[in-house]
């Protein structure tokens, strides 16, 4: 007990940190004890290529928009809070009873709704809120390969944003992407979040989990 106390007083903001993010002070430690395990260097953040050392990312086929998510904003490192802060949309769906929920208090970063932004981020390319036939195309790429035809990946992006874009601008915004299913390698997933079960859980088709840095 102690033991974990005393870790946990190295984290800055520790406690802060759980109550954003909802990881246990167990998971806290874990997080941490990667972090410090990929910054090499100690040099306090991590950079891209520090990222690119876990090896379920690097076979993973968003694992570069992955990566890039941890540096919004063209930012070129990561402090350990905001590396934490990504981890936390990988957390099972977690949606409080809106009638119950304190209106002061942030939505939980893995809820459903916080699940789904994540998720139109990573087709949202070059960050402009929106989401084009060409980078619906573009992620398709990523997740399928050579598994199907080019003119099939063109049918299931073109059939995707025609459903979705409801103000006929051609690309999806994101109150949009909330209401359609997002195509995904070759199956649709209802929760909008890549490779998520219906738990919110992330795994890509095939059934293994996204590659996330505390497993």
């Amino acid at each position: 007990m102690g033991s974990r106390s005393s870790h946990a007083a190295v984290i800055p903001d520790a406690d802060s940190i759980r109550r954003e993010t909802g990881f246990s002070q167990a998971s806290l430690l874990r997080l941490h004890h990667r972090f410090r395990a990929l910054d090499r260097n100690k040099k306090g953040y991590l950079s891209r290529m520090d990222l690119q050392q876990i090896g379920a990312l690097a076979v993973n086929p968003l694992g570069d928009r992955i990566i890039e998510s941890f540096f919004p904003d063209g930012s070129q490192q990561v402090d350990f809070p905001g590396f934490v802060r990504v981890l936390a949309h990988f957390r099972p769906v977690e949606d409080e009873d809106t009638e119950t929920q304190d209106p002061k208090k942030p939505e939980p970063l893995n809820s459903r709704r916080n699940k789904l932004h994540y998720a139109f981020q990573l087709y949202d390319l070059d960050r402009d809120g929106k989401i084009s036939r060409h980078e619906m195309l573009q992620v398709l790429r990523l997740m399928v390969g050579v598994q199907v035809t080019e003119e099939q990946l063109e049918n299931i992006a073109d059939r995707t944003v025609q459903e979705a874009d409801e103000d006929g601008d051609g690309a999806v915004s994101f109150v949009e992407f909330t209401k359609v299913r997002v195509p995904l390698g070759t199956g649709e997933l209802r929760s909008g979040v890549p490779g998520a079960d219906r738990h919110g859980k992330c795994s890509t088709e095939e059934g293994g989990k996204i590659g996330v840095p505390w497993e």
